[in-house]
């Protein structure tokens, strides 16, 4: 990980309320894949939303680094 997307995340974890707003969603689908994982079966229904929430997880990620890659552009 370069230092310089590592500040800039930092600057838009202090600055930006859409990135941290993503930041939000992303740890909470993390943790509710963690409940998830922690089982020993999963029903139908629960493959389908961990199924779901890595999608959403990823999404996530996707649009901070997004943002990332923006404001690094533009300075």
């Amino acid at each position: 990980m370069s230092s310089v997307a590592e500040a800039t995340r930092e600057q838009l974890m202090a600055t930006n309320e859409h990135y941290q707003n993503l930041n939000k969603e992303h740890t909470h689908y993390a943790a509710e894949l963690q409940k998830l994982s922690s089982k020993t079966y999963l029903s139908e229904e629960e493959k389908l939303e961990e199924i779901r929430l890595k999608k959403l997880k990823l999404r996530a990620k996707d649009q901070m680094e997004m943002l990332v890659h923006e404001q690094a552009r533009t300075h």
